[in-house]
């Protein structure tokens, strides 16, 4: 499957869609805010540029991205203004993969501009707003033209799924399960993360290119807390996925065959292991990293299940249509999904772990 080409959050602003069921996403970016606003400020006390280049690497759809933006330019306000100093002008950049829907957020400029001025005596900084197509595991900016990088739950998304999945005959060794779990044989955890490792390392050694010298990057990012892979995290989640396609499976909806071969292109990764790879690629200081779980608050009534099963389906739906086909019945997939999602919390916790890095460019 090419993952480039099909994966994307779901566009628009309809029921299912990323922008109405991000709001797990958004908490945790609220959560720590207050150290991506320290970062940003540190990091304009030591670059003082007239011109702040400031990338968001997996921007999706929603409201998500173009408020932390407006967060970074009244943080960067607030400097300029302690100091009697002139305010610097904003070069910013969303990306994304070319299929996600750019023009959500591009219609939701001027409402960002609005609440820019809103209150203000004096002159908004200029900003100067622009989509960048294309997968972040590769070069998308030119040298040493950007100061900070931003990006939230998109990097334990790998580029591809693990080729080494799949045998001679192009069958899966994961039969049954969309990611490791407790029946998959050790050679799958081997090819998750060997992939993590391949696109991480590209990932940090492409952004070194970009940012200058003394440039940060603040990435959030889901992963485990030890050295197993599955446990009740975020292992947990693609667990009762892999039943709920079951259940499809026996009800007649999809091919059993086609359940064999779906695999997700995820990895949660350890904190030894990303610690691991920023050494061994070495264009980076990895100056702190947090670990922290999100706090369980549903909205209109709905269970902890529905909102884990309707962000999953915001997330997912674009790879399931295009693997199962248009014949698969979502709406009663993660109808099953999110009951189970609240049975298995009714009998213990699932406590999906993230981590919030911030580098510093070498």
């Amino acid at each position: 499957m090419d993952v480039e080409r099909v994966f994307h959050m779901s566009g628009g602003v309809g029921k299912t869609s990323y922008a109405q069921n991000s709001s797990l996403q958004k908490k945790a970016s609220d959560m720590m805010k207050h150290i991506t606003i320290e970062t940003i400020q540190q990091l304009y006390h030591e670059v003082t540029a007239k011109s702040l280049g400031i990338a968001d690497l997996g921007c999706s759809s929603g409201p998500n991205s173009l408020s932390l933006i407006k967060d970074i330019v009244e943080a960067v306000e607030g400097c300029c203004h302690r100091a009697f100093r002139p305010l610097p002008e904003f070069r910013v950049f969303l990306n994304d993969l070319p299929t996600n829907d750019f023009n959500s957020v591009f219609k939701t400029l001027p409402d960002f501009y609005r609440d820019l001025k809103k209150d203000k005596t004096e002159r908004c900084p200029a900003i100067f707003i622009a989509g960048y197509p294309g997968s972040f595991y590769g070069r998308l900016f030119p040298n040493n033209c950007l100061h900070f990088i931003y990006s939230s739950y998109s990097l334990h998304w790998l580029s591809k799924v693990p080729p080494s999945l799949y045998n001679e005959q192009g069958k899966s060794i994961n039969r049954g399960n969309v990611y490791i779990s407790e029946s998959t044989p050790p050679s799958v955890s081997r090819a998750y993360w060997n992939q993590f490792q391949d696109d991480f390392s590209l990932f940090l050694k492409s952004r070194s290119e970009e940012l200058v010298t003394g440039g940060r990057m603040v990435l959030i990012i889901l992963g485990r807390i030890g050295h197993d892979h599955v446990d009740r995290g975020n292992s947990f989640f693609w667990e009762i996925l892999s039943r709920c396609l079951a259940i499809s499976v026996s009800q007649g909806e999809i091919e059993e065959e086609k359940l064999d071969c779906y695999d997700v292109h995820f990895y949660a990764a350890s904190r030894n292991e990303i610690e691991e790879e920023v050494r061994r690629e070495g264009s980076f200081e990895l100056e702190r990293v947090e670990m922290f779980e999100i706090e369980r608050e549903v909205q209109r009534g709905e269970s902890y299940g529905t909102a884990v099963a309707m962000t999953v389906r915001a997330i997912q739906e674009s790879m399931l249509y295009n693997h199962f086909g248009n014949g698969i019945n979502l709406d009663a997939l993660f109808n099953n999904y999110g009951k189970m999602i609240d049975q298995e919390m009714a009998k213990q916790e699932i406590k999906p772990i993230t981590f919030l890095l911030v580098l510093k460019k070498l």
